[in-house]
């Protein structure tokens, strides 16, 4: 395993820019070590970048995320983050359950809407 990695490196390995990863150092999400103005990611940098981006793959805001990577860090540890982590999924799964329901529910009200829009051409003598 090696023992750096730059900025430049870790955008491409993970198709951010640097102004992501900065903006993540910014957050307190990852703590780089700084060589005069390089910034120098260790491996454990390099596995929350990865934990992050799959945060964000899942729809977790940053706040969620940074609770998430906190949780390991500081008592409960590991339990008690993949037991955070197990309630956000819930929670994302079921805002995205709502959120099928609406689409689902906007949908036939759209198939009503061009349902009457045909009918009325038809009173109308228009041929569709």
């Amino acid at each position: 395993m090696r023992e750096y990695y730059s900025i430049t490196e870790l955008t491409r390995e993970f198709d951010v820019s640097t102004r992501t990863l900065r903006f993540y150092e910014d957050e307190g999400l990852v703590q780089p070590i700084r060589r005069g103005r390089t910034r120098l990611f260790r491996p454990s940098d390099r596995h929350l970048i990865r934990q992050i981006m799959r945060g964000k793959r899942l729809g977790f805001s940053i706040n969620e995320i940074r609770e998430i990577i906190q949780m390991y860090k500081e008592p409960p540890g590991e339990v008690g983050q993949l037991n955070l982590m197990i309630k956000r999924i819930e929670e994302k799964r079921e805002d995205l359950r709502q959120k099928r329901r609406d689409l689902e529910e906007t949908l036939a009200e759209l198939d009503q809407a061009e349902e009457s829009c045909v009918e009325r051409l038809v009173e109308l003598g228009v041929n569709t």
